[in-house]
Order: structure tokens, then C-alpha cells, then sequence
């Protein structure tokens, strides 16, 4: 994927015209786009979405009102810009702009998000669930879902057993995007929904066992419907077990088995666990998290992998503490950073501990461990400094390295003119290329435009000030994410830092919200992400859009403090202007360089 933050940015622009906008636009002159009194940037031709109303992305010169199906647009900004926000109703929705004598039409198609409860007896289309084929270990729950008329009697058929669904509260669960838009309250759902659940049987063959498909029966008013589910029921072996080796360099764990669910620590590269579940491509591990099939290889018939542990050990590499746990197999493991500790936690693991190796160092005054259960063993590393500086995670045949990054040695001091002399610092330009465009403004300028300008002016400022800067891209390229991280684990800075503009879904409001953001995932960053929001906010006298933790892929690395920062509202009419203002813009860069260095001199 190509786009950094997919329910903030508008990925589903597309061109309307070959714009090009200069960045010396004044905030006080009005506006014309390629020779058009009216220009309307956002929503694109034949537009859908899901959000009950839409924002209208435009300018056109301040003089005379820009009317919407016959009344005028308020809350402009001087220079002419709009984006009003306009209810949607299921289906075809038109919108007529007429500024003098020029008019746009715009269509956009509002579609329901979920499936539409049936009016007679019958199944809603694809509600059937699981739809995949699935397996559980004998005697773990397996659950059946499915969307019918209400008071409807539903049940599943499976294995001569007749499994009931019972309606679910009608409760509709906030998607995580609603926090941006200033929402995040549960609303009534819709009725219809019904679930069930049951045992699975046990299984004295110790084979695994084909229950084959189950059976939906609905009955409605004395009509009785059925309907084949598509996901097959299997029943594992409770003695012969499958294991999953990780064969990406990092397997992404999750608390359920879509990408939908949270994250959890990565796997490295060789770690090994039992399968005790199946959801379609996902399988659990039975330490309790999921994995993608594609990320690992599947031995057959295996020894479910446990280890013993025994001596640990501590060495300096470079600006790294390694500290090294010999294992007889690559055990599952998970991180968990607090003030001034940093937290290991390795399953299916026993401590037959009798010494530890640990030197004076730089980064740990002490390690503790704890066996909190007969397979898992905690390691709890306290450390001498309440700033994280960057961990690795890594598998040497065996043996898990665990690297614990040093504090950075600056060389310059606060009061000289290097202040950040010694310190490395990667810059990231959010978006780029034809492809990854980013958000959009009223004149259609793009995101990845600013974002790469300010970039450099920021570069700019932190080498006046001593620092090393390496930037992902210098050049209006396209650049996926996997290169922009790996641009970061590979040059292991001090800090990195992606620099973004913001927008919002269909359903935010473009006039009133703005201001600064950032965003972090590991708490290592996240005394960076507040000390920079609230440096802008109070140096610039900028609105604040708040403080996110975010599960972002240029917050997610590892090596070193990793945020992403929100610098304005593309879409926001007023500060747009702002944005694009090359006097603001330098303040801007000024501001960003000496936040990060007050930073550095604070901790």
C-alpha cells in the first residue's frame, strides 16, 4: 500500500485536471484554477462512499458568492477557498455549483456499509459466517453469524446437531477513524443480527475431522429458508499438531485472525509455535495471536516447540547492547516498553536460570526476570534513563539477540551554534509520484507537493544547526512504504520524523477542523510527538489537532523514536492558505528545527 495514513488522507482522488499551483500564492488575492472562475478540487467524478455526508473541496475568486443547488456558500476564506459539508442520502446524490455564470455538477453515490436486512425470509447477501474454512482444536468454540429479518428463529445445522443464533444487541461499534472526525460513541446497529456458538466435538481419532459445510435455516412467519454456508468446519488433533515457522523477516502478529485486529509484537525470522486454529488464511498460534499463512511455513505433524533457558549474557556492539538468550527452538516472544523499563516476555519457555552476565552499561542498571507461568517467562531490564532510544529483535540460528539502542553522543553543546552536532535525524516527505499523490487543497494543489518543500526546508535548518540529515525521497518520486522503513532501520538515526498534511474522511468537517497533529506507536516516541506538537501549537500560535497514538507504518519501526506529524488541513479553506504561504512555510521549518532541538536538550 501506498498511502501513510488510508481514513485521513483522500486516497480515492483522482485528477480532474493537470493542475499546477504556485506555491508563492498570496492569502489575500483570489484564485483562478487553469483559467476557471470555479474550480472544484474534491470529490472526484462519480465519486462513492459510505459516509453520510460529503465536503466539497473548491475555490473561486472572493468577489461574488459561489452558490450550492441555489444557496451560497458561507465561511469562505479571503482568498475565495470553500468546503462546506453536505448531507448524503442512500443512493445518487447531485450537486450543482454555479459561480456567475459557470456551473459544475457533481455526482456522488452514497452506499450502505453493511449488508441490508432482508424483508421476508432469507439470508442478507455474504452475512453468512464464517465464510472461509475453519478449524478448532475438540471442545474449543466454533461461532456462526448471519443477517435475517427480525424476530426471525435462525439456527445452524451441523454434525446431527441444530445450533440456535440468538439476536444480537443492536450495537454498532464506532470505527476507529471516528476519533479524527471528533466522534467515537457506540449507535444503535441495525436489527438482524444473529449469532450462535457451540463446542466442537471431541475427536477420537486424532485425525483431523471434515464436518463438512453447515447449514443456515431461517424461518419467518411459518416460511422455513436454508442457505449452504462456504466455510468448511474441521476438528484438529488434539496429539498431532501442525507448527508454524516465520519466515518473513518480521511476522505481523495480530489479537484476531484479520488485519482488522490490533497488532502485536513481530515474530522474527525462524520463530516457531503450534497451530491450534484456522480462519481461512489465519492461523493461531498457541500462544494466542495470529498470523498470516503466507508469512510462515507449515511443518507437519510436529512436536508442539517448547524450550528450556539458561544462562543469559550482555555484551556492547557499536552503540548497541546486545543481550543474547540461548534457546533450544526460536520461541514466540513479545515487547513492552514503560518508564524506564523495557519488558521481554518469551512463551513456551521455562527458566532453568542460574547465572546472568551483566556489565556496567550504558543503557541497563539492572535485569530481573520471573517465571509467571510455567510457559512464559518475563524479563524485565530497567533501565538508566527514561527515554528509549530504539530496540532490534533478531534470531541467531537459536539464540534471540535482543538489541537496546545507546543514547545518542551529541557533539555540540545548547548554547553553541551546532546544537545538534553529532545527531543523525532521518525526514521523511510524505507521499510523492503521480501514483501517492496525498491529500488535496481547494486549488488542487497536493500534499506531496508541501510536504517535500517543507521537508527540505527543514533539512535545511537542522544542518545549520549541526545535524546529519538523510531524507526518504528529494525528488517528486514514488516511494512505498517498505523503503521509507527500511531507509530508517538501515541508517539507525537518533529520530525519524514523516511529515505529512492532513485531511479527513467524507464524513469530517473541513471548515472547523485544523491545526497541528502528530502521531506515534511506540512509547519511545512519544515524548518526541508531545514535545513537538506542543512547541508548534505555542511557537506558531497554530490550532492543535491533538496527539494520536497510531499504528502507522512510519511510527511502527523500531531502531529509533519514529513520529509522524500532521503540519495543517489541506482541505481546510482557511489554512490552506496558511500552508501555502512561503513566509508561514519557512517560520514553519524554523519552528520544526528548533522544537527537535529543545527536544534533544530536555531529556
Amino acid at each position: 500500500m501506498k498511502k501513510f495514513l488510508g481514513f485521513m488522507v483522500l486516497v480515492t482522488i483522482v485528477a480532474i485536471a493537470s493542475i499546477s499551483v504556485s506555491i508563492s500564492l498570496s492569502i489575500s488575492t483570489s484564485v483562478a484554477v487553469d483559467g476557471q472562475p470555479l474550480f472544484v478540487a474534491y470529490p472526484p467524478a462519480k465519486h462513492e462512499t459510505t459516509a453520510d455526508r460529503i465536503f466539497l473541496i473548491g475555490t473561486a475568486p472572493p468577489q461574488k458568492p459561489v452558490f450550492v443547488n441555489g444557496k451560497a456558500i458561507e465561511n469562505r476564506s479571503p482568498a475565495g477557498h470553500f468546503a462546506p459539508s453536505l448531507p448524503l442520502k442512500i443512493g445518487e446524490n447531485t450537486f450543482n455549483l454555479r459561480y456567475e455564470d459557470r456551473e459544475v455538477k457533481i455526482q456522488v453515490t452514497r452506499k450502505l456499509n453493511e449488508p441490508e436486512v432482508p424483508a421476508i425470509a432469507g439470508f442478507a447477501k455474504g452475512s453468512l459466517l464464517p465464510a472461509l474454512d475453519v478449524a478448532r482444536m475438540p471442545g474449543e468454540l466454533i461461532c456462526f453469524s448471519a443477517i435475517a429479518p427480525p424476530n426471525a428463529t435462525v439456527l445452524v445445522k451441523l454434525a446431527d446437531k441444530n445450533i440456535p443464533l440468538v439476536a444480537r444487541s443492536p450495537v454498532q461499534l464506532p470505527e476507529n477513524k471516528a476519533v479524527l472526525v471528533g466522534g467515537n460513541s457506540p449507535e444503535k446497529g441495525a436489527i438482524g443480527k444473529y449469532q450462535g456458538c457451540d463446542k466442537m466435538p471431541s475427536n477420537p481419532s486424532n485425525n483431523r475431522v471434515d464436518l463438512g459445510l453447515p447449514v443456515f435455516q431461517v424461518t419467518v412467519n411459518g416460511k422455513t429458508v436454508t442457505q449452504q454456508g462456504t466455510g468448511k468446519i474441521n476438528i484438529l488433533s488434539s496429539t498431532q499438531f501442525d507448527v508454524a515457522e516465520v519466515i518473513a523477516e518480521a511476522g505481523v502478529t495480530r489479537t484476531g485472525p484479520s488485519s482488522d485486529f490490533s497488532r502485536l509484537t513481530p515474530l522474527p525470522k525462524g520463530t516457531k509455535a503450534a497451530i491450534v486454529s484456522i480462519d481461512g488464511e489465519w492461523l493461531k498460534l498457541d500462544y494466542g495471536a495470529w498470523i498470516k499463512a503466507s508469512e510462515v511455513k507449515i511443518i507437519k505433524d510436529a512436536v508442539p516447540p517448547r524450550s528450556l533457558i539458561r544462562s543469559v549474557s550482555a555484551r556492547q556492539v557499536g552503540n548497541w547492547t546486545e543481550v543474547r538468550f540461548p534457546l533450544e527452538i526460536p520461541m514466540p516472544v513479545a515487547v513492552q516498553e514503560e518508564e524506564r523499563k523495557f519488558v521481554l516476555t518469551l512463551y513456551n519457555t521455562t527458566a532453568q536460570t542460574d547465572i546472568i552476565r551483566l556489565n556496567d552499561d550504558p543503557v541497563i542498571s539492572r535485569l530481573d526476570w520471573q517465571q509467571n507461568s510455567p510457559n512464559e517467562l518475563k524479563y524485565t531490564f530497567n533501565l538508566k534513563s527514561a527515554q528509549h532510544w530504539g530496540y532490534k529483535l533478531r534470531y541467531e540460528g537459536t539464540t534471540l539477540v535482543l538489541s537496546l539502542k545507546h543514547p545518542p553522543q551529541k557533539v555540540g553543546k545548547v548554547a553553541t551554534e551546532k546544537p545538534l552536532l553529532g545527531i543523525k535525524i532521518v525526514l521523511d516527505p510524505g507521499h510523492g509520484g503521480p501514483e501517492d499523490r496525498g491529500g488535496i487543497g481547494p486549488t488542487g494543489y497536493r500534499e506531496k507537493s508541501v510536504a517535500l518543500l517543507i521537508s527540505k526546508l527543514v533539512k535545511q535548518e537542522l544542518v545549520n544547526r549541526g545535524a546529519t540529515v538523510i531524507m526518504t525521497r528529494e525528488e517528486d518520486v514514488d516511494l512505498d512504504l517498505p523503503p521509507r522503513v527500511e531507509t530508517i532501520n538501515k541508517e539507525e538515526p537518533a529520530i525519524a520524523i514523516s511529515l505529512h498534511y492532513n485531511a479527513l474522511p467524507d464524513n469530517g468537517d473541513a471548515i472547523n477542523t485544523k491545526g497541528i497533529g502528530a502521531f506515534w506507536f511506540h512509547p519511545q516516541a512519544h515524548s518526541l510527538a508531545m514535545f513537538l506538537h506542543n512547541y508548534l501549537v505555542k511557537k506558531l500560535d497554530r490550532p492543535t489537532y491533538g496527539v494520536f497514538w497510531n499504528n502507522l507504518a512510519m511510527t511502527r519501526p523500531t531502531v529509533a523514536p519514529s513520529v509522524l506529524m500532521e503540519l495543517g488541513f489541506m482541505i481546510n479553506p482557511v489554512e490552506f492558505e496558511w500552508i501555502v504561504n512561503p513566509v508561514e512555510q519557512k517560520k514553519l521549518a524554523a519552528a520544526i528545527a528548533q522544537g527537535i532541538t529543545e527536544w534533544f536538550n530536555s531529556i
